[in-house]
């Protein structure tokens, strides 16, 4: 093998044009908001107690609906962050 194999062009360039770092954070934003807006809706009630009677193990409902929040927040957020790369993808594609 010799040394002189090519360089790998930058792709910092692509993540720019794209807008993946505000994407990202309007998608954390989104994911963190929805996710608190539930949680407090569940474990505060606020809609209304929840029908039937069930037993949550070790950490209460508020510990397990603490952690069904934390994957809402972040597959939402990742939810959001794709969609809004794909909308700067499309129309970075269109203006080229």
């Amino acid at each position: 093998m010799s040394d002189d194999a090519p360089e790998r062009p930058p792709s910092g360039g692509l993540v720019q044009a794209l807008n993946v770092p505000r994407n990202a954070k309007v998608g954390v934003a989104v994911g963190v908001l929805l996710a608190a807006t539930v949680y407090l809706v569940r474990v505060f009630e606020l809609v209304g107690p929840v029908l039937g009677t069930r037993e949550y193990p070790v950490l209460g409902p508020e510990g397990w609906f603490l952690f069904l929040a934390f994957v809402l927040a972040t597959t939402s957020a990742m939810l959001v962050t794709a969609l809004l790369t794909l909308v700067s993808a499309y129309q970075l594609a269109r203006t080229l």
